[in-house]
């Protein structure tokens, strides 16, 4: 059995950052959400279901309509449930088959939701990288010109960094890049010593 590690952290974390980090390193990372994306424009059973729970206006020219999809979850955490249930299942199937794939000594998932739909139950280890919230606020607003109160109403829908950190093996400051990546060189270390030992 591979050693499978998710990697999580609240938006706006630099989860991608530090899961890049660890691809330098030569570790596989499985992106959830964009597997999830591409899965969304692939899978005609995935299509045909959020057609029959979003209506016709959820795909525009066979391509997921991202930004009709994400008004109408925007609020509504029932829709999103939903969506998830018909989304998650087949991005876990999805992944099982990419970890039979890779041939290192573990393999990092990466979800922003691991603790909040109950997934980081079935990894060996868990990472959660934090940044403080105005740095985190900053980022996103930046990065997808979104507005300030999008992003909160976001931060709102996912746990707190304290909830994450109990149930976490380890844990990412990441407000300055450098020490980020010597967290990341640390962490990639205690792994290996853990999965040999195992």
């Amino acid at each position: 059995m591979k050693t499978l590690v998710g990697l999580t952290g609240g938006i706006g974390s630099g989860k991608t950052t530090v899961a890049n980090f660890f691809k330098e390193l030569g570790i596989p990372v499985y992106i959830a959400d964009t597997e999830a994306k591409a899965l969304m424009n692939r899978s005609i059973v995935i299509k045909r279901k959020l057609i029959a729970l979003f209506g016709e206006n959820a795909y525009q020219e066979g391509k997921l309509n991202r930004e009709y999809l994400s008004q109408k979850i925007f609020n509504d955490k029932d829709l999103l449930q939903k969506m998830n249930a018909i989304v998650h299942p087949k991005v876990a199937s999805h992944f099982k088959r990419w970890v039979k794939k890779q041939d290192a000594p573990y393999v990092i998932s990466e979800a922003a939701i691991l603790f909040e739909n109950g997934s980081y139950k079935k990894y060996d280890y868990i990472i959660t990288v934090t940044a403080p919230e105005h740095v985190r606020l900053k980022r996103v607003m930046s990065r997808d010109n979104s507005l300030e109160k999008k992003v909160k109403s976001v931060m709102d829908n996912q746990w707190k960094d304290a909830e994450k950190i109990k149930l976490s093996d380890f844990v990412i400051q990441n407000i300055n890049l450098e020490e980020a990546k010597a967290q990341v060189q640390q962490i990639h270390k205690k792994l290996l010593q853990l999965v040999h030992k195992d």
